[in-house]
């Protein structure tokens, strides 16, 4: 049984793949000073390029969470969403309001794919 660890730090790796299934840690934005679509679409990259690196892409997305500061920002997140995920490959996701690790972030991204 392999497992596979991807930008490994003390507390958390940012990718870990197991059994053909990559499992990503929870994504922020680098630029926290952008609105929620700016700091979404910087996250939804973050996700593309952790996906690429362990051989997957947005298509094999099983599913996502995504946590938002402040559920008002449902809909400029949703704008950044719709335009990246791609038609008839959308993951199952859920779509949470809940205190983030600090508060200059609005959004974070959290995913499970297929190899």
């Amino acid at each position: 049984m392999t497992i596979q660890r991807f930008h490994v730090g003390p507390r958390m790796s940012e990718a870990v793949v197991h059994n053909q299934t990559i499992y990503l840690a929870g994504q922020v934005a680098e630029d926290a000073s952008q609105d929620p679509a700016g700091q979404t679409a910087q996250i939804l990259a973050a996700i593309d390029r952790l996906l690429a690196e362990c051989g997957s892409d947005k298509t094999r997305i099983l599913s996502a969470q995504i946590f938002l500061a402040d559920i008002a920002d449902f809909k400029a997140m949703n704008s950044v969403w719709d335009a990246w995920v791609p038609a008839g490959h959308t993951p199952a996701r859920a779509t949470i309001e809940s205190k983030l690790a600090a508060p200059k972030y609005r959004v974070e991204i959290k995913v499970i794919a297929a190899v």
